[in-house]
């Protein structure tokens, strides 16, 4: 579906229908997100998004998949619940500080695999990566 359609399809249930978008969407298309919507309970998949950025405050429950997308920066003090997917994600040049993970950390084909685990470990300092970094 074009993205234009799309933006129109939710603009009118938001209107019409007094329907809140879904935070997927209101992040692809940059609108305001509510400290609320920050909160993600289960799983976040952004997978071959062109998504560059995400906005500092999030917190997912579980998975957060940025697998093969255009991810340049992450939010100081993000904070996943398990498993952080950055495989592919070439735009990806270190890690932000305060970063939380729960689980695993997958690196493969980024720029991130240079680092040592013990590097990576502590360029998130003060947060952590409780599980295995897998290259």
């Amino acid at each position: 579906m074009e993205k234009e359609t799309l933006k129109r399809i939710f603009d009118f249930l938001e209107k019409e229908e007094n329907r809140k978008k879904p935070f997927i969407y209101k992040l692809k298309f940059n609108e305001l997100i509510t400290k609320e919507e920050l909160v993600v309970d289960g799983d976040l998949n952004l997978r071959e998004s062109k998504i560059e950025s995400l906005p500092e405050g999030l917190k997912v429950g579980r998975v957060l998949d940025l697998t093969q997308s255009d991810i340049k920066t992450l939010p100081e003090g993000l904070d996943v619940g398990h498993t952080l997917w950055l495989l592919g994600c070439w735009g990806l040049t270190s890690l932000p500080k305060g970063l939380k993970v729960g689980g695993s950390l997958y690196i493969y084909r980024t720029k991130l695999e240079k680092y040592s685990d013990q590097e990576l470990r502590e360029m998130v300092y003060p947060g952590f990566i409780k599980g295995e970094i897998r290259r």
